[in-house]
């Protein structure tokens, strides 16, 4: 079972955008990287095409490395770490912080 999962709230703790919050649009577990939206902003530059003429400068979201986010706790709204406890014969992701499910 995986720590972040897709529609989470994360905070990032590490880097350029540190202390910001955002929703996970898409998680790839295999590389342990995470698309957070609002975070991670780059800014590509695109070669005019037959399906965009004018070309530009568009500012694009990139994945960031999953240890760098922490989950947002439900009860408090303060990050957490994850814990997994069975309830009801269920796995459950638990934040450590308040003891909530999510």
């Amino acid at each position: 079972m995986q720590r972040i999962k897709k529609d989470d709230t994360v905070q990032v703790m590490a880097g350029k955008d540190k202390g910001k919050r955002g929703t996970v649009l898409r998680v790839w577990p295999r590389e342990d990287k995470v698309l957070v939206e609002g975070v991670n902003i780059v800014t590509r530059h695109q070669r005019p095409t037959m399906q965009n003429p004018q070309g530009g400068i568009e500012k694009v979201e990139r994945p960031l490395h999953m240890s760098k986010v922490m989950p947002v706790d439900p009860k408090s709204d303060e990050p957490t770490r994850v814990g997994f406890e069975i309830r009801d014969g269920k796995k459950v992701r638990i934040a450590k912080k308040s003891g909530e499910a999510f």
